[in-house]
């Protein structure tokens, strides 16, 4: 079974297949993630965890890297 992290990796690999993401701490700042692509990942996270990511969650924080994108999805689940 995958972790969240790595559900999420994949998430982003699929997304922009070409970007090593492990290279980077701040994916918005760097550039990797600009808001299409941050709509496009909720909704890939909304559907491969079931969850509902509520729209004053969508911070280009919530979207750093990987570990703040892993708490997002964790405060989704548990107001599921």
């Amino acid at each position: 079974m995958r972790s969240d992290e790595d559900e999420i990796l994949a998430s982003l690999s699929q997304l922009r297949p070409e970007v090593n993401y492990s290279a980077s701490s701040d994916f918005v700042a760097d550039g990797l993630l600009d808001s299409l692509d941050i709509v496009s990942l909720v909704t890939d996270l909304e559907k491969t965890f079931r969850i509902q990511i509520d729209g004053i969650e969508i911070l280009p924080e919530n979207f750093e890297n990987v570990a703040a994108i892993a708490s997002l999805v964790r405060r989704s689940e548990k107001r599921a």
